[in-house]
């Protein structure tokens, strides 16, 4: 780790940290919160993706869209109007949305086909993605002047890598270069982010081998065709089960770094609770 002590860590002219962990446990709460005290820069993983990556896929699908309405398809062709999505680091809305859910194309899903086509083109965009926070950490000093640098990751990062491989190219090109810390949490947040995404279901990027297993396990538990599948209860049928199988690869992430409480974290106000917060968990990291 780039930091081996708590005095190390707080003694640092340039701190850098990396938070990863379920959504919706507070990564980009904290990052955003390093960011505002105005010597962090803040690089989300989320945001790139649908830039630099998924940018063009994104604005292409709702082109794709449009040019089924004559009217919009008359201003496209005529360079009358520009279609683009407006990405934000608090709103993901336009990558959620291509990613799209499998299923009945009435219900807004998407042929299986599609979806898997979809989900590896997520799959090469986060990788790229986390693989230029190197030359993030660069800019972020020599452009922009900052001291320090946060990367703010998505949840789906532990299915890009193998934290059992100790030449893992993505833990290995983040390990050297940031603070890996996870926010951990409790049976009770993961029940209570079960019910938020029951009663909003929302895209994900899945594994490809855990993805078909749950499509062949649904499609023989529910006995329904493919293109019968009521895309939301695909989803929601999914979730639970892909937090129970990331949970152990997030610990095995966390061997490369700290491990932080998600019931901490949230009763972090400021830069100085984090840095503390991270200085504990490194003195409990060398006891």
């Amino acid at each position: 780790m780039i930091y081996d002590s708590s005095a190390a860590w707080r003694g640092a002219a340039h701190k850098r940290l990396l938070f990863f962990g379920m959504s919706g446990l507070g990564k980009t709460r904290l990052a955003a919160m390093l960011r505002e005290g105005g010597d962090w820069f803040h690089y989300s993983i989320d945001y790139r993706i649908g830039t630099r990556y998924m940018g063009e896929l994104i604005a292409d699908n709702a082109k794709r869209e449009a040019m089924r309405v004559p009217l919009l398809r008359e201003l496209l062709m005529t360079d009358s109007i520009y279609i683009g999505s407006n990405i934000t680091f608090d709103n993901l809305a336009p990558l959620s949305t291509y990613l799209g859910k499998p299923g009945d194309p009435a219900r807004g899903g998407l042929p299986f086909a599609d979806y898997v086509r979809r989900q590896a083109e997520h799959r090469d965009a986060e990788t790229a993605a986390l693989l230029d926070t190197g030359h993030f950490i660069d800019r972020a000093g020599s452009l922009y002047g900052y001291p320090h640098f946060v990367c703010d990751t998505g949840g789906s990062i532990c299915e890009v890598v193998d934290p059992d491989d100790p030449a893992d190219p993505i833990l290995t090109h983040l390990s050297e270069r940031l603070l890996m810390v996870w926010i951990r949490g409790s049976e009770a947040h993961t029940d209570a982010l079960v019910r938020r995404f029951d009663r909003a279901p929302k895209p994900m990027y899945y594994a490809p081998a855990f993805l078909e297993a749950c499509w062949s396990a649904y499609l023989a538990e529910t006995g329904t065709a493919p293109g019968a599948v009521d895309p939301d209860a695909f989803i929601r049928w999914t979730y639970a089960r892909a937090m129970a199988h990331r949970e152990p690869l997030y610990a095995g992430m966390a061997r490369w770094g700290v491990t932080l409480e998600a019931s901490d974290v949230a009763e972090v106000r400021d830069e100085a609770d984090i840095t503390a917060l991270v200085a504990d968990a490194l003195d409990r990291r060398a006891s």
